[in-house]
Formats: C-alpha cells, structure tokens, sequence
C-alpha cells in the first residue's frame, strides 16, 4: 500500500502520477497526497487536474473524472488560470449533457478571484453554446469585455458560434462586423450561423464575399455551402460547389461526402448521389443513411432496401436517420409488412428508439396501403403524444382512400385536429374542402365563418422552378410577377392541347 510523508520528494509523486491507469488509482495517490500533506505543492494538484482532464483516463470515466478536477480545484484556490481552463475545457467538451457546468467551473473561478486569459472565454462560450444560454454568454461576453479579451480572434469566433446557437443573429454579425481580424474559421462561423438561422441566399453571398477576400476555402467551408445548397434545391449551386471541391484538390471525406450526399437527394438527383456513394472511400453511418434516404424520399425503394442490407453486410450499426430512409422506402414500395418488421427490429434489435419522424413514416405507410383504421389505431396508441403532422398524414389519407368516410375514422381524426390545433388555418382549410368534395356545403361554410370569425387566413401556397440556375418563384393569387400574361397564355394553350388529345 502506497505510504506518502511529508519528505516524500515531489518526483515519487508525478512519476506515480504519470503511471495511472484508472480513476481509482489516481483517487488512491490523491488521498495518500493529502494526507502526507504534499497538495500545497501547486504543480502536483496541477498534475492531478490535468490528468483528470485528459482522455487517457477520462475516456473511461468521463464526468467523474472532470467532477473531481473541479473539486480539486475548489479546494486548492491558488491555482493558474490554465488549471481553471482545463477544467471548463473538458466540460465543454463532453457529451454526456453535463457542459452548463463549465459556467459553474468558470462561476467559481471568478468568486475565488483567480483572473481569466483568452483561453478562458472560448471554452466558456462553447459552453454556454451547447445548451443556448443567451443569459450566461451575455454576462460572459461582458466579463470579456471587462478583461479586454473581447477583441481576440479565438474568443470572438466562438462568440458568434454561441450568439448563432441562440439564434441571435445579428448579435452574431455585430461580432462578425467589428473584428479587426478575420480567420477562416471566423468566415465560416458566420456562413454557419446563417445556414442555422435560414438565411441559406445570405450564407451563399457570404460564400462568395469570403472568396473575394482572399480566404480559401476548406472541407468546414464546403459543408456548410453545401447543406445551404440542400435547403433551398438550388441543384446548379450544389454541382459548382462541387466543381469548386474537385477544382481545390480536397479529398472528399466521409463528412464531405455525406454533405455532397445530402445536397444531391435534397435536390432530386439520385443519379449523382450515387455517383458519390460508389466513389467514396471510407464510408460511416452518415454515408450510407444518406444515400439510403436519398433513394427512399424519391421512389427508389429497392435500391434503398439493397442499399440498408448491403450496409449490415458491413457490421454498421444503423441509427435512427437509417431507419427513416428505411421505413420511406418500405412507404413508397408498400411493403407494410416489412415496413413493420423493420419498425419492431428498430428498438428491439438495435436499441433505436423511435422518434415521431417514425410514427410519421409508419402512418403515412398505413394511410398509402389504406389501411386506415390501423392507421388510426397506430397513432392512439403510441407511448407519445402524436402531433397535428400525424392526423393530418391521416386525414390526407382518408381523402384519398375514404372520401366519404364509410370506415368513420375521418370524423374522428377532424375532432382530434380541432382539438389539437385550434388556430391552425390549415386544419380549417383542409376539413372545409373535405366536406365540400362530398356535397356537405353547410359544415363547409360553417367552417369557413368559423375561420372569418377568429380572423384566420388560409396560407397562399407556393411553388419555386429552377431555370438556368435562377429560381423563379410563384404564389398563389398573385399575379404581379413578370411576364404572367405570357404564362398563362401558355397555360391555356396547354389546356387545350391535353383535351384535344383526350378527344382523338
């Protein structure tokens, strides 16, 4: 058994220090430490934090280990500001929901008079960031201010990261605008926070306004462009991003690869996406649940089932984006029984709960095959509280499969949506047109003065077309945009056209 005194050279100390292995060893030397009363000696307490906040033995015992340099930390109050930094640091690093506690490190630190640097603050706002408390980091970002670190490139990108979480985004760009330094990495947090915060056109013109400041782009850069590219289906953007990666020589890693993935399903060309897939390396779980949804979300069930099997043949565990693209598959091929297998094995096999984008996919599933009351049943029966998307997946298919409601789920599923979203327009809109398709003129308009009466408008619709590489948008009703006379003569003589052909 370990016997330290007070004569104990530090050296026995750092050199059984630097020999643990474990948590309960390190914890054995501590006590020894204390009790021979050697924790005055500021480099071995030093020693002891900076081993708990490494991942030679954090890997094993990640919040212990970061709980207990806290507690050294707290008890030995001399400690350098790089002990602290450790500390919150390894906080904000963890994945274990515990990071709101590098503000109570940093809390502490304060109290105990031990003054912050600049590596301080990074940490502290990534903290703040991974659990959006706009609160702490605007109490954080005066500290700064106070201690003059404000200013320094490394605590104002991750101050536009932290404002970006909170979705404060022009607290972000304030940041942004008043740096006398920029980085790569301060071009794309701005590039993010707007992609987060759905200025997808403004993160593109920043794209461009970085490129025209001499910054090169790198794979954080392409990704982010690249999942802009996804959220408006911009396809002519997307493929030159994509020439811009070929063109700069970067290796398309599995994070590049998954984001080309995604950008190629979400503007409906399969083709290229697999392209990619087939092309790629190094694959993850990422990789293959994109290419797999991106088959399933445009009718390919087959290549998306082949794909999922030949994934397993791999030994990848799926997770629950897999089992999206899965379920969508089995939806759009009605494979309903197979869809329910695949729905059980999910958690029973694979330890994937499911999440209501799953209940969705298994009633739209249900409703396509029509099958409405299990549909139906499905959803009262769910161990959560289905929302207003589900009855609506189930309305939706009533109207298409029971339009005059012989099974008697399509009255129950409109209760359930007024009762559920009383003030939602669509749910007035949807019910309305439902009851005028099969002559119930008077619930319709009652319906319809319900709507005048609460002073709920119907949404206009709206579609957009890609031509050129220019996205034309149209909205229902408005007639103001340029050559409309043209469009709709156009229109009419396409009208005339099908009819003709009906004729012949």
């Amino acid at each position: 058994m370990l016997r330290f005194s007070v004569s104990t050279p530090p050296e026995r100390c750092f050199s059984l220090l630097n020999s643990c292995s474990s948590l309960k060893q390190l914890l054995q030397i501590h006590a020894q430490i204390m009790i021979s009363g050697l924790l005055c000696n500021s480099c071995i307490t030093d020693k002891i934090i900076q081993l708990c906040t490494s991942d030679s033995i954090r890997a094993k015992h990640q919040i212990d280990c970061i709980n207990h340099a806290h507690r050294v930390a707290n008890f030995y109050h001399l400690l350098e500001s790089s002990s602290w930094n450790s500390v919150i640091r390894a906080y904000a690093a963890s994945n274990s929901g515990s990071q709101r506690e590098g503000v109570r490190v940093f809390l502490d630190m304060r109290r105990l008079g031990v003054r912050p640097n600049e590596h301080t603050f990074p940490f502290v706002f990534k903290s703040c960031a991974s659990f959006s408390g706009l609160n702490e980091g605007r109490q954080v970002h005066v500290d700064a201010l106070k201690h003059g670190c404000h200013l320094n490139v490394y605590v104002q990108n991750t101050m536009i990261h932290f404002y970006g979480s909170c979705k404060k985004l022009m607290d972000a760009y304030k940041v942004f605008d008043e740096m006398t330094h920029r980085t790569l990495v301060s071009w794309n947090s701005i590039i993010s926070v707007n992609v987060g915060c759905g200025w997808f056109y403004e993160s593109l013109e920043l794209f461009i306004k970085m490129r025209n400041s001499g910054f090169m782009a790198d794979e954080a850069t392409m990704v982010i462009v690249l999942s802009a590219c996804a959220e408006i289906g911009n396809l002519s953007l997307g493929k030159w991003v994509h020439s811009q990666v070929i063109e700069n020589g970067m290796v398309v890693s599995c994070q590049l690869g998954t984001a080309l993935l995604d950008m190629y399903g979400k503007c409906g060309d399969v083709n290229y996406a697999s392209l990619v897939f087939n092309r790629m390396f190094h694959r993850n779980i990422w990789t293959w649940s994109s290419m797999i949804l991106g088959f399933a979300q445009h009718g390919f069930a087959r290549q998306a089932l082949e794909t999922f099997r030949e994934m397993m043949t791999h030994s990848i565990k799926p997770n629950h984006v897999t089992f999206l693209g899965v379920l969508c598959a089995c939806s759009h091929a009605g494979l309903v029984e197979d869809g329910q297998h695949y729905f059980r094995e999910m958690e029973q096999v694979h330890g994937v709960k499911p999440m209501m984008v799953h209940y969705g996919a298994m009633v739209d599933m249900l409703g396509r095959a029509g099958r409405l009351k299990e549909a139906y049943d499905f959803v009262t029966n769910m161990p959560v509280v289905a929302d207003g998307v589900l009855w609506r997946a189930v309305l939706s298919s009533c109207n298409i499969h029971d339009v005059n409601d012989y099974s008697g789920v399509s009255e129950k599923v409109k209760q359930k949506l007024m009762e559920l979203e009383p003030k939602r327009s669509g749910n007035f809109v949807m019910i309305a047109n439902n009851y005028a398709e099969v002559g119930m003129w008077e619930k319709a308009e009652d319906l319809r003065s319900k709507m005048r009466n609460k002073g709920l408008k119907k949404i206009a619709g709206e579609s957009c077309i890609e031509i050129a590489g220019t996205t034309f948008r149209f909205v229902s009703g408005d007639d103001s945009c340029f050559d409309c006379s043209d469009i709709f003569l156009l229109l009419k003589i396409l009208d005339l056209h099908m009819k003709m052909n009906r004729i012949e």
